[in-house]
């Protein structure tokens, strides 16, 4: 099963706890709304927020490249605040763990 595969099993099925294992422990997050850089236990806290019910809901994700060292998927995410955006990740990989993640988003209007 693809790294992607695994991504979207935890999502869709709201497993936080299954999407956090596939992070290395020194996993850095980079937000695309500030700059600012989040650690794995900050985004593991993230994730359960995101993940639980009521968090956000993913329309269509689309893996657009995957290879041993790099992930890159372009979504559609509406939030829990009912922003919506049209969100790409890049994911750095090593040894099938993420080892960093970067995002870009658009503000769409619902």
């Amino acid at each position: 099963m693809s790294l992607f595969e695994k991504l979207e099993q935890a999502t869709r099925d709201r497993d936080a706890r299954g999407y956090i294992d596939l992070l290395s422990d020194d996993c850095v997050f980079v937000r695309h709304q500030s700059g600012t850089t989040l650690n794995r236990a900050d985004m593991s806290a993230m994730l359960e927020r995101m993940l639980a019910e009521g968090g956000m809901e993913m329309g269509n994700r689309r893996c657009l490249y995957e290879n041993a060292d790099i992930l890159v998927v372009h979504s559609i995410i509406d939030y829990a605040d009912g922003t919506r955006e049209a969100v790409l990740s890049v994911y750095m990989l090593e040894d099938g763990k993420i080892t960093s993640l970067e995002t870009g988003a658009t503000p769409l209007v619902k």
